[in-house]
């Protein structure tokens, strides 16, 4: 190679393309101008009464949270929502893990918005006892369900509340009322036979059952399956098909051990497949077979009014727990007397006493 002549490299550097910029910096500032407004408690009900669902989530953060300062407003709105609540038709929907409740929630949902109702689901999803957090990924398993123009989901953490709902479930029902929906699932976190709690807010509760993984023999046993007004076999599909038939039949013979409801109302047994969307207009009519019938017979008022009286009592519960904890005079006192029980100076009992009468002096 000649040293006279330019070496040429196999390696070439040309002038880059500028990119438009494809965010609008004016768009953002005045999308996070309006998320950290405070809202009053007048705007957001008047929003939500408009059917407005972004003042619908924001509210139901606020009733959500455990800052003491938040519920003053968050009651303010709920009191203001409450006439325009009760209109609609509350289904609870629970099962084990790994029966496929998303999947079974989304083709019944699909059912209902299709017809240009108003859908709210609510979902309640576990809270992990170490880290306290939950995935609360449950719009991600109803992609299709959640891209509806009629359907709103909202995902909450069960956090340390007992019977498979979150702590304020109850009042995001209410909001979801005045926001416009008419049909509102709270779907459970699936723990097994102790979620009762959402039984005491909705009209319909529906247990979902799997066949061929021994879970048919829960049927024998009482708690969730006497609360349940209907049992739905889900995955009653290809091989399984087969073992949801059995399962049916043995569900049935089960549901004839326990006492007849106090409206009549005598549990059903349905098959469906999620996936495959079989079974699904069959379960919503025997919803519908339901609701007409407990609207005819009163039942559906009275009912409504028993679980009106369980809330009233569960709040108050609820807000003495909390006034308890967050008392400063408490807070202090129960350091040292945890210190106490640690060095054997006092027992549970005894410290319980002692700071049950600090607020009651």
């Amino acid at each position: 190679m000649s040293k006279n002549k330019p070496h040429k490299s196999a390696l070439s550097k040309h002038e880059g393309v500028s990119q438009n910029e494809t965010t609008n910096r004016a768009a953002i500032s005045k999308f996070l101008n309006k998320r950290n407004k405070d809202f009053s408690s007048d705007a957001l009900a008047n929003a939500i009464v408009k059917g407005d669902t972004i003042a619908l989530s924001r509210a139901i953060t606020l009733v959500e949270s455990t800052n003491p300062k938040h519920l003053q407003k968050a009651n303010e709105v709920l009191a203001k929502c409450l006439p325009y609540a009760n209109n609609s038709i509350r289904i609870g929907i629970t099962g084990v893990p790994g029966v496929g409740k998303s999947t079974f929630i989304e083709a019944l949902g699909n059912n209902i918005a299709n017809n240009s109702s108003k859908l709210a689901v609510l979902a309640v999803d576990p809270s992990s006892s170490i880290t306290k957090g939950s995935i609360l990924g449950d719009k991600t398993r109803m992609e299709q369900l959640a891209n509806n123009p009629n359907v709103y989901i909202r995902p909450s953490a069960a956090g340390t509340s007992l019977g498979g709902v979150a702590r304020k479930t109850r009042e995001s029902i209410i909001l979801c009322e005045a926001c416009g929906f008419k049909y509102i699932f709270v779907e459970t976190v699936g723990v097994g036979q102790s979620e009762t709690a959402v039984h005491s807010m909705v009209d319909f509760f529906l247990l979902l059952k799997l066949a061929g993984a021994g879970d048919e023999l829960q049927g024998i046993k009482r708690g969730i399956i006497e609360l349940a007004d209907a049992i739905v076999i889900n995955k009653a599909d290809g091989n399984n098909f087969k073992n949801a038939q059995k399962a049916k039949v043995e569900f049935n013979r089960a549901l004839h051990l326990y006492p007849p409801k106090p409206n009549g109302w005598v549990p059903k047994v349905l098959l469906t497949s999620a996936t495959e969307s079989t079974g699904i207009d069959k379960v919503w009519e025997l919803i519908e077979m339901y609701m007409d019938q407990a609207k005819k017979e009163s039942f559906f008022s009275k009912k409504r009014m028993e679980q009106h009286t369980f809330w009233l009592h569960q709040t108050i519960e609820d807000r003495l727990k909390s006034n308890f904890y967050n008392n400063e005079q408490v807070k202090k006192a129960l350091h040292e007397q945890l210190t106490a029980i640690e060095n054997n100076q006092t027992t549970p009992f005894a410290a319980a006493q002692y700071l049950l009468s600090l607020v009651s002096k």
